[in-house]
């Protein structure tokens, strides 16, 4: 047998990636409308998304926020840059992380809006692999708590 180890040789399986996926929803007491217009508007995040600076690296099309915009979080000495892919308002924005000091590489994302009786349900999703092999799931909770927190702070802007 050509492949077989030799005697005492171990041999390593290359582990493929397992991709994490992270889901969280929130209910907030506002028009679809009015939690899309707040969410997309890049800028205001610094306010309420407890992430530190966001700003914009470029403006997209429709201008500011939509298609091939990149907005960039800003918080202690790191900056990570993420693209919008589709922009569909007032439905479902795509995005992907485009370059940034993180430990995960392939991440995706997608936001949905949806009324939901005098409010919005809105949906965060999105999926990544882990470059540090065993801590996906140490990262995909770190991302659900992110999240979670985000959408608390956008939910408190709405009276």
């Amino acid at each position: 047998m050509a492949n077989a180890p030799r005697s005492g040789e171990k041999q390593f399986a290359r582990r493929r990636p397992v991709t994490q996926h992270v889901e969280v929803q929130r209910i907030i007491a506002a028009p679809v409308e009015a939690v899309w217009n707040r969410y997309t508007d890049h800028r205001s995040w610094t306010q309420w998304a407890g992430l530190g600076h966001v700003g914009l690296d470029r403006e997209g099309a429709p201008p500011p926020n939509g298609v091939g915009s990149v907005r960039v979080f800003s918080n202690m000495g790191f900056k990570l840059y993420e693209e919008v892919l589709s922009f569909d308002p007032p439905r479902c924005m795509t995005y992907r992380i485009v370059r940034g000091p993180v430990p995960i590489r392939d991440h995706s994302g997608d936001v949905t809006f949806e009324p939901n009786g005098s409010g919005t349900l809105i949906t965060w999703r999105c999926q990544f692999n882990s470059r540090i092999p065993g801590l996906g799931r140490l990262f995909r909770a770190f991302i659900t708590r992110t999240f979670r927190q985000a959408l608390e702070g956008l939910s408190r802007t709405f009276p």
